[in-house]
């Protein structure tokens, strides 16, 4: 069997450190298996399945109800596109928080109308 493994030193890019990992195993050149691992392998391909009553198999019903409620979380998700004016200065200002300044600006909005007192104040 033979495993290379090869891990590139950290990389600074756009302040994001990567880091690679690479494995690789030549399938061509594996090992013949010990009689011991080739008798663990008949005895499980006899046994029973040993079923957990903690975690029981979903039943079709249950497997549907997943999918809805992915698709409703997903449709809470979903953000609209909106049209607003901003003055020049705040548009400048939201600019320079660099890429994806838009979403910065929906979470800033998203808290101060979490809050009355904030809201009132600029009403």
């Amino acid at each position: 069997m033979r495993f290379e493994w090869d891990v590139e030193k950290e990389q600074k890019r756009s302040e994001v450190f990567t880091m690679k990992n690479k494995i690789e195993i030549d399938i061509n050149n594996l090992p013949r298996l010990t009689e011991a691992q080739i008798n663990v392998l008949r005895e499980l391909e006899s046994s029973a399945v040993a079923f957990d009553e903690d975690n029981p198999p979903l039943t079709p019903e249950q497997l549907s109800k997943f999918k809805s409620v992915s698709e409703l979380n997903r449709k809470k998700r979903r953000k609209e596109t909106v049209s607003l004016r901003l003055s020049p200065k705040a548009l400048e200002k939201a600019r320079s928080l660099g890429k994806g300044y838009t979403s910065v600006l929906s979470r800033i909005l998203e808290d101060i109308l979490e809050d009355n007192n904030q809201i009132e104040k600029y009403l």
